[in-house]
């Protein structure tokens, strides 16, 4: 492990929101976006997030949208400054590590949490696609929150079964608070929806599944992403509930809002 004062991580983004998606949904929320991603989903709306680029952004005053930008990579000490400098007393609920896949950065986020919460008390909850188990383990005992995604191959090109039963079950384990989001498209398979529902359900039918109908979009990939019709979303939901105890239906609301 390098010293202290090498540890870097390479980040997109840190800004001040309304988190718009899951059961987080209407809070406020820190938002630090890490750079790379290792999948190429489909509906992806953030592209820019697979690779690192040569700056990233970071807000000045919480909520004000006055970035400045500062080379890649970035020092762990220096991006526990602009946190601090975000944190404003009673404004946040939580802070989200989100991406790209922040569990590419497992070794910096492991030397990071710790500090992080001793700083600024907040819960540290994770946005992730749910695949990388043993990344997770190294800094599950940091998280007081994880929202995993189970990657359907009809939606988003990726098939990740195996990697997301094991990733929930660590999750589960561990007692951190934990559900599952499930994107759906005009394309998705209903038997996917239920094997992801028996997955889920294996590991505990109490878990909470929230599907998202997909923001339409234009693809990276050139293809055209649609959201089902409400009587698909409709019978989707029923087809989930006859294996889990909660369902819900949330959209990406922050896009109703306009917030970034």
């Amino acid at each position: 492990m390098p010293a202290q004062s090498q540890l870097t991580a390479r980040l997109i983004e840190i800004f001040s929101a309304i988190q718009g998606e899951g059961l987080n949904v209407g809070t406020r929320q820190l938002f630090i976006r890490f750079a790379l991603c290792d999948l190429r989903c489909h509906f992806c709306d953030s592209p820019q997030t697979w690779e690192v680029p040569s700056f990233c952004r970071i807000e000045q005053t919480p909520g004000c949208r006055n970035f400045e930008t500062y080379p890649n990579p970035v020092p762990l000490s220096l991006l526990l400054g602009w946190v601090e400098r975000q944190n404003q007393p009673g404004l946040h609920d939580s802070i989200s590590l989100t991406g790209g896949e922040p569990l590419l950065q497992a070794s910096f986020l492991v030397e990071f949490l710790p500090q992080l919460h001793r700083l600024t008390g907040l819960p540290v909850y994770l946005e992730t696609g749910g695949h990388r188990p043993e990344q997770l383990a190294m800094i599950l005992p940091y998280l007081n929150s994880v929202g995993m995604d189970i990657k359907l191959p009809s939606v988003s090109g990726e098939n990740r079964w195996q990697a997301h039963a094991r990733f929930l079950q660590l999750c589960h384990d561990s007692h951190v608070d934990v559900f599952v989001k499930l994107i759906i498209s005009a394309t998705t398979h209903p038997p996917e929806l239920k094997q992801a529902a028996e997955l889920v359900a294996d590991c505990s039918p109490s878990i909470p599944v929230i599907l998202q109908p997909v923001t339409p979009l234009q693809s990276p990939h050139d293809l055209p992403i649609l959201p089902p019709t409400p009587e698909q979303v409709l019978e989707w939901q029923a087809l989930m509930k006859h294996h889990l105890k909660s369902v819900r239906v949330i959209p990406q609301t922050h896009k109703m809002i306009d917030q970034l």
